[in-house]
């Protein structure tokens, strides 16, 4: 429920001013309690302050998937059960523990009121809803099978989550170890290698004949020193700017083909697209979404610019009178089984079934793809990390134990 900042006055004493703040879900509710106060308001302004700034740094204004599924469970249920849908809602909202999942509900309840649709009142809403979401909810409420597709919804929520979570966990520890990796060999080259410098420099003289290895990290230390803070920000700037390259529509284009390319990472990624395409256009196909609303709508789910251009290619084709089916069979993104039980699918009339499946099958490729991967990638980083940690100890022991044989002799 968003919170009311106001002035008033007393009806006791209109010379002071008051002010403070009050959870209400509207303006009209606040100016009403406040009058049950005795107090006569002048001014009632929505406080952003908490949403806007902190909230918003620390994503406080943004729906956790969990409490998306949980929502869309509870509003199913309770529609199931025959509850009307704003006394639902009514209810979802009050007990509500997400901040930001209140506050949109109280604008959802509102427009449900003045008699929207409840797809059009979650339209409004495109950061939490998506375009499956609405869908979805918009074919329920047509076909009065609310209940049901909001049951779909929160499954397909809750596999979609699960995978994200595996794909991020399974991509956390090489991420973790990367970094330490770079911290250490710029920590190394900083602070340990000019020390170990002065001390060859010491114990051999002005003149003495470094091995090749030993001068090119001397070197890289030297410039390191020498230009550290020009080094490190554009280190941090080029970061930032590969990161921002990524979210434009050309830079998101090159980075999917990218990843579509490279060897263990494509087949997991290929497994997840393929995983979210069967399942997205499952739930909306048994929804009763016409086919080329549903392939516009899943396309833009997938996640992938590469294969979301695949199917908006499909739709044209599917418009002149071919068979999906055939048209994916044409497609090297796209596995064999999948418009093999495709045309299983079209043959039989079962299309949501058979995707549904497809889905549940490449869902547990992705889980053993994930698991494979994570057994490789451990082992693999230990070796990178020690072979640098290795260059550099050769780099430094080489030429002291050169030096001590020299001074011993």
């Amino acid at each position: 429920m968003p919170k009311f900042k106001y002035v008033a006055t007393s009806n006791n004493d209109s010379s002071k001013t008051v002010t403070g703040t009050l959870d209400a879900p509207d303006e009209a509710a606040v100016v009403a309690a406040l009058k049950k106060q005795r107090i006569q308001p002048l001014r009632v302004t929505i406080d952003g302050s908490r949403s806007s700034s902190f909230g918003k740094l620390f994503g406080g204004g943004k729906v956790k998937s969990d409490d998306l599924v949980i929502f869309t469970r509870q509003l199913s249920a309770m529609v199931g059960a025959g509850v009307p849908l704003l006394r639902a809602l009514n209810s979802l909202e009050q007990h509500a523990e997400s901040p930001a999942l209140k506050s949109i509900l109280v604008a959802v309840i509102k427009d449900v009121e003045g008699g929207a649709p409840l797809a059009d009142a979650l339209e409004k809403h495109p950061n939490t809803f998506s375009d499956v979401y609405i869908n979805m909810v918009r074919a329920g409420e047509a076909a009065g099978i609310l209940d049901d597709i909001l049951k779909r919804l929160a499954l397909q929520q809750e596999k979609n989550a699960s995978i994200r979570k595996k794909v991020k966990s399974a991509m956390a520890y090489p991420m973790v170890l990367m970094v330490i990796t770079v911290i250490a060999f710029f920590g190394l080259m900083l602070f340990v290698i000019p020390q170990i410098g002065k001390i060859l420099l010491d114990l051999g003289g002005p003149d003495a004949e470094l091995p090749l290895l030993t001068k090119i990290m001397l070197g890289i230390s030297a410039f390191s020193l020498q230009w550290w803070y020009i080094l490190i920000p554009a280190i941090v700037g080029g970061v930032f700017l590969v990161l921002r390259y990524i979210k434009t529509p050309i830079g998101k284009r090159h980075f999917h083909r990218l990843v579509l390319k490279v060897p263990a990472v494509n087949t997991i990624i290929k497994k997840v697209v393929i995983a979210r395409f069967a399942r997205t256009f499952s739930s909306l196909n048994g929804a009763g979404v016409s086919i080329l609303e549903t392939l516009t709508v899943t396309s833009r789910a997938l996640g992938n610019v590469i294969y979301e251009d695949a199917l908006l290619e499909a739709i044209e084709k599917v418009k002149n009178g071919q068979q999906l089916s055939q048209v994916l069979e044409q497609d090297d993104l796209f596995p064999a089984i999948v418009p093999q039980m495709l045309a299983v699918g079209e043959e039989t009339g079962q299309t949501d079934v058979v995707l549904l499946k497809v889905a549940d099958f490449f869902e547990e490729e992705v889980d053993t793809s994930i698991n494979s991967l994570s057994s490789i990638i451990e082992p693999v980083m230990i070796v990178i990390m020690g072979s640098a940690v290795g260059l550099i100890a050769a780099s430094v022991m080489g030429p002291i134990a050169s030096l001590s044989q020299n001074i011993k002799g």
